[in-house]
C-alpha cells in the first residue's frame, strides 16, 4: 500500500469524528447557528424534518460568540440560519450586512414591535425581565417602583444578577437604549457597589430563594420553570413585574435571521418560516421553555402572565448596541 493512500484512510478516519460531532449534517443540510436552547430548538427542528424533508444540522453557542463569528466569518460562513436567545447579537450581525430580507408572509405573522423595520430578521420568542425575591425578606409594599432603583443605597446587598450571561446584558442593553449612556454608568456603577454576582440565573433564583440575598434580576421564565418541575427552588420566593414601561419590564426578543451568504436560501427561509407559524410556536408554547410565544395566534398561557400585560417599555430591538454594553459592564468592572 503507498504511504500517500494511508496518508488518505487516516486522514478519512480523523474526520469522521467530526463528522459525527456535526449531528448528521453535511451538504443537504440547512446549517443553523444556535444560541437559543438547544433542547428547544432540537425540537423544532425535528419537527420541521418530519414535516418537510429538510434536515437541519444545528451548531450551539452563545449569543456573541456566534454573532462575532458570524462577522469574523462574513462570507466564508457555512451558516444559513442564525438563531439568538437576545437580541442584540442579531443587531450586531444586522448592523454588517449579513442577513437577507426575510419574506413577507413569515414578516407579518409577528407584530412590527419584535422585528426590525428592514425585515432582515424575526422575532419568534420573547422573555421577561423580573425582579425575584424571598417573600420572607422583601415586603411587597417595599419592592422598588423601577430597576433604576436598585442602584440606590437603599438596596446595599440586597440584590444579586449574573453579569457574564448574555441575558442580562440584554438587560442592560435595554436600560441603554432607555435611559442613555450617562445613567446607564451610573446604574451599573451602584448595582456594583449593592449587588452580589452569580454566575448563572437559575443560582440567582436559588440564592434568593434561600434567603442567601433578598432579590435577583433574572427574566421570568427561571422561576415558572422551577415551579412546574417541583418548586425546590422557587417557593419561598416570588416575582415582581414592574410594568409601567419601566426599563425593568424590558422584553428580551430571540431572533431568526437567513443569512445573505447561505447556501440553502430556499430551505432556510422555510425554516424561519415555519419557527414563526402556528406549528412552530405550539412547541415553543408547549415546551419545557415558558417563553412568551410572538405569534398572536398561539398563547403561551400556563399560568404565566400573558404578555400583552406586561406593559413593556417600547425599545428599537435593532438599536441594542451590544458592544456599547461590554464597555460599560467593563468600566464597571463587572465583567
Amino acid at each position: 500500500m503507498s504511504f500517500r493512500l494511508i496518508r488518505a484512510l487516516v486522514a478519512a478516519a480523523l474526520a469522521l469524528p467530526l463528522l459525527a460531532a456535526c449531528g448528521g449534517g453535511g451538504k443537504d443540510s440547512v446549517v443553523v447557528y444556535n444560541a437559543q436552547h438547544e433542547e428547544l430548538i432540537d425540537a423544532v427542528a425535528k419537527a420541521f424534518t418530519k414535516k418537510t424533508g429538510i434536515k437541519v444540522e444545528l451548531r450551539n453557542a452563545s449569543d456573541l460568540e456566534l454573532a462575532n463569528q458570524l462577522v469574523t466569518e462574513g462570507k466564508r460562513s457555512p451558516a444559513d440560519v442564525f438563531l439568538t436567545e437576545n437580541s442584540p447579537a442579531m443587531a450586531l450581525v444586522q448592523s454588517k450586512g449579513l442577513f437577507d430580507t426575510l419574506d413577507a408572509a413569515t414578516l407579518d405573522r409577528i407584530p412590527a414591535a419584535f422585528r426590525p423595520a428592514d425585515g432582515s430578521w424575526v422575532g419568534f420568542a420573547a422573555r421577561s425581565t423580573v425582579l425575584v425575591y424571598n417573600k420572607d425578606q422583601v415586603k411587597q409594599s417595599d419592592l422598588p417602583a423601577s430597576l433604576m432603583d436598585l442602584a440606590k443605597p437603599a438596596w446595599k446587598g440586597k440584590v444579586s444578577f449574573s453579569p457574564t450571561g448574555a441575558d442580562f446584558q440584554a438587560i442592560v442593553a435595554g436600560v441603554l437604549a432607555l435611559k442613555g449612556e450617562a445613567a446607564t454608568k451610573a446604574w451599573l456603577e451602584g448595582l456594583k457597589a449593592n449587588g452580589k454576582t452569580y454566575d448563572g440565573n437559575n443560582v440567582v433564583l436559588k440564592s434568593v430563594n434561600n434567603g442567601d440575598v433578598a432579590t435577583g434580576i433574572v427574566y421570568h421564565y427561571y422561576w415558572y420553570r422551577d415551579q412546574e418541575e417541583a418548586g425546590d427552588n422557587s417557593d419561598d420566593s416570588a416575582l415582581h413585574f414592574f410594568g409601567k414601561q419601566d426599563p425593568g419590564a424590558f422584553l428580551s426578543v430571540s431572533g431568526a435571521g437567513v443569512l445573505k451568504n447561505g447556501k440553502h436560501q430556499a430551505d432556510a427561509r422555510t425554516f424561519v418560516d415555519y419557527l414563526t407559524s402556528e406549528a412552530g410556536q405550539k412547541i415553543i408554547a408547549d415546551s419545557y421553555a415558558l417563553e412568551y410565544t410572538l405569534n398572536p395566534a398561539v398563547q403561551l398561557g400556563r399560568s404565566v402572565p400573558p404578555l400583552a400585560s406586561l406593559q413593556a417599555p417600547p425599545v428599537g430591538i435593532s438599536d441594542l448596541d451590544s458592544q456599547k454594553v461590554i464597555e460599560l459592564m467593563q468600566d464597571a468592572n463587572l465583567l
